[in-house]
């Protein structure tokens, strides 16, 4: 069987938490930042988890992600 080939742009997005569910960052943290609330912001910072129904698609582009 050949290797499978990594999505890098997945991998550099997603990964693995001990627990086995996959962290992810969250959006809307780029630009446009004077507008947006201070708490929002800080909100914004932390990681959170990929949802159950994203967490097949997240797999496939990342076959090795838990080796």
């Amino acid at each position: 069987m050949p290797k499978i080939k990594t999505k890098k742009a997945a991998a550099k997005r997603f990964k693995a938490r001990a627990s086995g569910s996959i962290k992810r960052g969250k959006a809307n943290k780029g630009h446009i930042l004077t507008k947006k609330e201070r708490s929002r912001k800080n909100r914004l910072k932390k990681s959170t988890q990929v949802h159950a129904a994203d967490v097949v698609l997240v797999q496939r582009c990342l076959p090795y992600l838990w080796k």
